[in-house]
Parts: structure tokens; C-alpha cells; sequence
């Protein structure tokens, strides 16, 4: 048993890959690709230069100019175990914090103009020293990424503007696809070509007349004011950013994880990222919505498995009699209730109470109010008050109703048609025969060895405690893990919606592990030697 569940254990992991690799590449093919979330939250709504701007520096900022296989993989080693490097930190809201990345180099510097001499070099990273107060240290850090944010993100706005200088340069001389469809530079149209201040036109350009020689030194003045602001906003970014390095390696936040060899490798916990529509670590608002989804099935389940079981056992022992038709008809028509209605209706005509009843609640988890309830209910002044607990339970009822409603069925049937199945078997006939009592042949025979299907549904409803009930989430307004899911999913949240595919398969998988193991429980003859 220990081999065989080491084994799983182990496949578990490129299983895991595989389909967070899927989903990462489907979210790459939709439309806006993997940053659209990002882009939206950054302001997709400006125009020209400014938007242009703005999408180079969240590509910059998220890696988003990379090709997906590469940030896939960035990905993948954010959430590993095993981090190179030096560790992570982080800061008291729970964000990773790293080391500030590189600035990229100036387009063709070299090349059409300048030298790489013009550029400020990096500076050696030198600690600088902090205080013993956490909240100064912060203060310090947050300071000092704010700048190197500002200086980093004109920088960028700098290398946009150059990239549209070089792009009307090149169409001046007649040279199309400068910029490809992503407004990226293709170098290979402008080799060999050189910037040179105050220079001839050249001939070709000449004999289009005039205007076409006056357009191309118009041109090619912008290139140049283009560069020189370029190596500027770097210069100045670059003594900002050895700045920041300085600081960062000064440790202003507590260090995430264990050294396994100093600044090369290290043990840590996973890092999910930074959710793109909340702007909230993704961590933080799995930890926020995943007790509220188990909540609700924490309570559903017990229900389902308390009334389908027996109903299905009380339907096997009298089989063909009334209640076995009508428990199984009464259950099927439930399940052929779709929930979206149920819910609706179930607002519409017990919780409404201008054309309803008006005996439940259907926002959330609790009033407005709750907070400020006694836990339990009582009678100040002779007046009852609910209190937090039965307005909580009051607010459960109908999402609860939803989601146990259609299970039973499933369940029933299933336990049904296991226990009649068995109760032809041999040694059914046998345990009757030797004056068993029927109860005793019921339970600790038939029942027994009809737990398999069981536990097959187990296995299918477990992870639902983690993936959530989207459909009943939205309809009564629950923070649960299906909303969340939802909401990442619409929004295109990247880190939020990979997270939560790599949450909801692994549990997919333990369930199905978990799922073989009571199958050697429930039956001696299943063993995985």
C-alpha cells in the first residue's frame, strides 16, 4: 500500500502540470490573450502614446511580452517548492516581494545611434542600513519602489515613443512593417542603417521631391530627441532601480522560506501571485472565500448522505412496493429541477416578503447588522432578537436547500441498485439460510459490500467542498469559491483562475486517492500490492 501511494503521489504532479498547463494556454488563445485583465485594469480606454505606454509597461511589469510557454513557466516556478535565488520576502499585506528586475535595453542603441557607453552601468548591490522599526523599514521600501515605479514606468513611455519615432523614420524612407501588429520593432528592417545628425537625405528619398525630404529630416530629428530621451529616462531609472536593490537587500521584510544552500536554492511556500482585478494576493482571497464554501458543504453533504443512504437501503429491502416508487419518482423529479429555478423560486416565494413569506434571507451569510448581534437568540425587554447564529442559519437555508436537493437521487438510486445486486449474491443465500436475522444480513453484508458505488460518488462530490457551487453562489450573493472562480473567469484573472485550477485539481486527485484507500477498506479482496 505504501508503494502504491507513494506512486500516485508522484504522478500527481506532471498530472497537475498538464492541466494547469492547458488552462494557461486556453486563457493565451482568448481573446486579449493572457494580460486582457491586466490591460483592462491598467486603463485599455487611453489612446495613442499614453495607451501604447501604459500596455508596455504591464508587459514589461507581468512578463506579458514573453512567449506564453516562457511565462507559463515563470509561473510554474513562483508556485514550486524549490526556489532559486536568493529568497523572497514578505511584506505585512502577504505580498511576495523579490529583487527589482533589470531594465531592458534601449531598441538598436548602437546601431542607428549612440553608443551603449551612454548608458548608466549597474551599480555594485551594497545593503543600506535600516532600523529596528518594521513600519519605518517599510516606509523605506515602499519609498523607493515608488520611485524606481515612476522612473521604470517613463522609461518605458520613452522606448514606446522611440519605437514610433523609428517606425515614421522608416516609413519616410519607404520601409514598411517597422512595427509589427503587436506595435513591437522589427530590427530587421532598419540593419544597417544609421542615424546621422545633420546628414544628407538620402537619394532615394530625394528624387520623391521636396516634401518627402523635408518629412524625412523631420523624421529623423524625432529619432534622435526620441534616443536622448530614451537614455535619459534609463539612466534615471537605472540609479533608481540600484537603489531599490539596495534597499531590498537590506531586508527590510521577514524572508520567506528555508535555505537549503545560501542564495542559491532554498525551500519556500507556493506564491500564487498578485489577483490582477482586486489587486489582492491571490492567497488572501482563496482564505477568504474557501471557509465559506466549506461551510455550506460541510452542511449539504451530511444531509445528502443522512436521507439518500437509508431512503436507498429502506427502497432495496422493499423493492416494488410503494415506497420504493414513490421515494424513486420523488427523487428524480428533484433532480430534474434545475437549480437556477429552484433558487428563483425559492426567493421569489418563501424569502420575498412583499409576495412571499418572508421566513429566510438570501444575501450572504449575514445581515448588515449582524455584527453587532449576541451570539445566541434572546429576549431583551421581552423582545425576541435572532442573534448571530440563527440569522447565519436563516441566511444558509435555501442555498443548503439548492444544493442537496438534486443529490439525492444520484445517491439513492445508487445505493439501490448496489444492495439488489448483492442481495442475489451466494452468500446473501447462505448468511438466510444459517438463520441470520435480516437486519444483520442487511447491514453487515449486503450493505457492506455495496459501499463501492458509495464511495465512487464520494469521490465525485468531495471536491465539490472546494470548487463550490457556482450557480447557487450567484444567486444568493455568497462569497464562496464559486463565485470567485466565476469572477476569474470573467475577468480573465489570470494568477486568480490558475490558482484555483491548481487548487480544485488537486483535490480532484486526492479524492480519487482517498477513494482507492476505503476501497481496500471497505472490501479485503481490493489490494494495491
Amino acid at each position: 500500500m505504501a508503494a502504491y501511494l507513494i506512486r500516485r503521489l508522484l504522478l500527481m504532479i506532471p498530472t497537475l502540470i498538464g492541466i494547469t498547463f492547458l488552462v494557461f494556454m486556453l486563457i493565451a488563445l482568448s481573446p486579449g490573450g493572457i494580460g486582457a485583465a491586466q490591460r483592462f485594469a491598467g486603463g485599455s480606454g487611453q489612446s495613442g502614446v499614453d495607451a501604447r505606454a501604459q500596455q508596455a509597461y504591464l508587459e514589461d511589469r507581468y512578463g506579458l511580452d514573453d512567449p506564453a510557454v516562457v511565462q507559463y513557466v515563470r509561473w510554474l516556478g513562483r508556485i514550486s517548492p524549490l526556489k532559486f535565488g536568493t529568497r523572497d520576502q514578505r511584506d505585512p499585506a502577504g505580498t511576495i516581494i523579490r529583487s527589482p528586475k533589470p531594465l531592458k535595453p534601449i531598441a538598436m542603441l548602437g546601431e542607428l545611434w549612440g553608443t551603449e557607453d551612454d548608458l548608466t552601468a549597474p551599480g555594485e548591490v551594497e545593503p543600506e542600513t535600516l532600523s529596528d522599526d518594521s513600519a519605518v523599514n517599510n516606509a523605506t521600501y515602499r519609498k523607493a519602489s515608488g520611485a524606481y515605479l515612476l522612473a521604470r514606468l517613463d522609461y518605458i513611455a520613452a522606448q514606446t515613443n522611440l519605437r514610433l519615432a523609428l517606425s515614421t523614420w522608416g516609413t519616410a524612407q519607404g520601409i514598411r512593417g517597422v512595427l509589427n501588429n503587436k506595435s513591437k520593432l522589427n530590427e530587421s528592417k532598419l540593419r544597417g542603417l544609421h542615424i546621422v545628425e545633420d546628414g544628407p537625405v538620402p537619394q532615394a528619398v530625394q528624387d520623391k521631391g521636396l516634401d518627402a525630404a523635408s518629412t524625412y529630416r523631420d523624421a529623423q530629428e524625432a529619432v534622435i530627441q526620441a534616443y536622448e530621451r530614451a537614455i535619459t529616462s534609463y539612466n534615471t531609472a537605472q540609479v533608481q532601480r540600484d537603489h531599490l536593490a539596495n534597499v531590498y537587500a537590506a531586508k527590510p521584510y521577514p524572508q520567506v522560506g528555508w535555505s537549503i544552500i545560501p542564495g542559491v536554492l532554498s525551500l519556500g511556500p507556493p506564491d500564487f501571485g498578485t489577483s490582477s482585478s482586486r489587486s489582492q494576493p491571490v492567497l488572501a482571497l482563496i482564505k477568504t472565500a474557501l471557509p465559506v464554501t466549506v461551510l455550506l458543504n460541510l452542511i449539504a453533504i451530511p444531509i445528502i448522505y443522512l436521507i439518500a443512504i437509508p431512503s436507498g437501503i429502506l427502497a432495496a429491502t422493499r423493492a416494488g412496493t410503494w415506497f420504493d416508487v414513490a421515494s424513486g419518482a420523488m427523487y428524480v423529479a428533484l433532480w430534474s429541477i434545475p437549480v437556477v429555478w429552484a433558487g428563483t423560486l425559492m426567493i421569489g416565494f418563501v424569502a420575498n416578503e412583499r409576495s412571499g413569506l418572508g421566513w429566510f434571507y438570501v444575501a450572504g451569510l449575514n445581515s448588515p447588522e449582524a455584527d453587532g448581534f449576541a451570539y445566541l437568540p434572546s429576549w431583551p425587554n421581552g423582545d425576541f432578537h435572532r442573534g448571530f447564529m440563527l440569522d447565519t442559519l436563516l441566511h444558509l437555508c435555501l442555498p443548503v436547500s439548492c444544493l442537496v436537493y438534486a443529490g439525492f437521487a444520484v445517491l439513492s438510486k445508487q445505493t439501490r441498485a448496489a444492495m439488489l445486486d448483492n442481495f442475489s449474491a451466494d452468500y446473501v443465500r447462505t448468511a438466510k439460510a444459517k438463520g441470520v436475522a435480516d437486519r444483520v444480513v442487511v447491514m453487515r453484508h449486503v450493505f457492506r459490500n455495496s459501499l463501492l458505488p458509495v464511495i465512487t460518488i464520494f469521490a465525485a462530490v468531495f471536491p465539490a467542498m472546494l470548487a463550490g457551487s457556482v450557480v447557487v453562489e450567484k444567486i444568493f450573493t455568497i462569497p464562496g469559491m464559486g463565485k470567485l472562480v466565476l469572477d476569474a473567469i470573467n475577468l480573465r484573472d489570470r494568477e486568480l483562475l490558475l490558482a484555483n485550477t491548481l487548487m480544485i485539481a488537486g483535490v480532484n486527485l486526492l479524492a480519487l486517492l482517498l477513494a482507492d484507500i476505503l476501497y481496500a477498506l471497505a472490501d479485503p479482496r481490493v489490494t494495491y500490492d
